[in-house]
């Protein structure tokens, strides 16, 4: 077995007594203290994690944005300087390569945020596809990301020496000097709370770190690990690679038909769903007007139990699908999941159950996200 890799943050998460565990080929921080504990601190005031093992890939080149457009589902054309705007790479047979998302830094000068346990299958796929007039720089080992996340997470920036009216609005980046060090701010997140990811040089991370943890302490700040990383997306109903997405699943199953542009744009993977009998309207019509096979449905434990990813999903005593995540809502008081299920069984209000160690427990299908807030976008991760 490989040596896991490091973050630059790696020192801090020892010097704060953070519970390391292997995760996409990183050594990285579960928690702290509790993921209760740091998953309250991001709904009600702040939390800072450490997200420095995501990808970064640069393109750049007069053809880059012409490139990136027949590749990736949302529109590039319309993508001004200093916006971000999520998006997902798709195969031929339109299933998903990663979910990404894509930053204008220039007018020829772009990168992708990416899963960080698809690196180097997403830089590959991307260089087998663009020509050599498209530069394609990986610069994850060298680049820090921090993701400060909360109600309190502007306020906290604007201690650094920053105004608040500095601070990029939502799906918008700005560079700023944030205690000393330059700094990419992307008002961006993947917790379904306010806030920003901030992507800086390695050598730097650990300062601004520090810094960051200290500024907020007055608000009630706490580091956070993927443990709350997690709910906190469960709760927000924002898909994981791995989970809810994967070579195998369209963006119509998962839900995420608003991130895909017309299908008659000609991009990789657009001709596969339309064999499919998708189109472009398939989210409005829903999932029973839609042609698919299955669906992606949020459900609430009814009955007592968790469901955990991979347990059956169960309607009048047959397998229809499995959970993809599952986990106790810290904010909600209750347990709740993904997963999929036939067209027929999608609407609101459906009841299911779930296999729990051979006990099948009621279940429903609920609106998506779980928890309603302004942050309804979803991120790369």
């Amino acid at each position: 077995m490989s040596e896991l890799l490091r973050t630059p943050l790696y020192a801090a998460h020892v010097r704060l007594n953070a519970r390391l565990v292997p995760f996409a080929g990183y050594a990285m921080p579960v928690q702290y203290t509790s993921i209760r504990e740091e998953h309250e601190a991001v709904r009600e005031r702040a939390g800072l994690f450490d997200v420095s093992h995501m990808g970064q890939l640069h393109l750049s080149g007069p053809r880059a944005n012409e490139a990136l457009e027949s590749l990736v589902s949302c529109e590039i054309d319309s993508l001004g300087i200093d916006r971000a705007r999520y998006g997902l790479l798709l195969n031929e047979t339109g299933g998903c390569v990663d979910d990404v998302m894509v930053t204008r830094e220039a007018e020829h000068a772009l990168f992708l945020c990416v899963n960080a346990s698809n690196v180097k299958k997403v830089r590959e796929w991307i260089e087998s596809r663009v020509g050599p007039d498209v530069v394609v720089e990986d610069r994850s080992l060298e680049t820090a990301l921090l993701a400060l996340q909360g109600p309190a997470a502007a306020s906290i920036l604007t201690r650094l020496g920053v105004a608040k009216s500095d601070l990029p609005k939502r799906f918008r980046v700005a560079r700023l000097v944030l205690a000393g060090s330059p700094v990419l701010v992307s008002a961006t997140g993947y917790t379904g709370a306010p806030g920003f990811e901030l992507y800086l040089p390695g050598p730097e991370a650990e300062a601004l770190f520090d810094a960051i943890l200290e500024a907020g302490s007055v608000d009630g700040i706490l580091p956070a690990g993927l443990g709350a990383r997690d709910t906190l997306r469960l709760e927000a109903a924002l898909p994981l690679y791995g989970h809810e997405l994967d070579e195998s699943t369209s963006p119509f199953e998962a839900g995420l038909g608003r991130f895909v542009k017309p299908l008659d744009r000609g991009f990789i993977g657009a001709a596969a769903l339309r064999a499919r009998g998708h189109d472009s309207a398939d989210e409005a019509k829903g999932a029973s007007g839609s042609g698919l096979e299955r669906c992606l449905v949020g459900f609430e434990m009814t009955g007592r139990g968790i469901a955990r990813a991979d347990y059956e999903i169960i309607h009048e005593g047959q397998v229809v699908g499995r959970v993809t995540s599952g986990a106790p809502s810290p904010t909600l008081g209750k347990s709740i999941g993904l997963g999929y299920v036939p067209p027929a069984l999608c609407e609101i209000g459906q009841r299911l159950s779930i296999r729990i160690r051979s006990k099948d427990v009621a279940a429903e299908v609920v609106e998506r996200p779980f928890l309603r807030t302004r942050e309804k976008k979803s991120t790369s991760r």
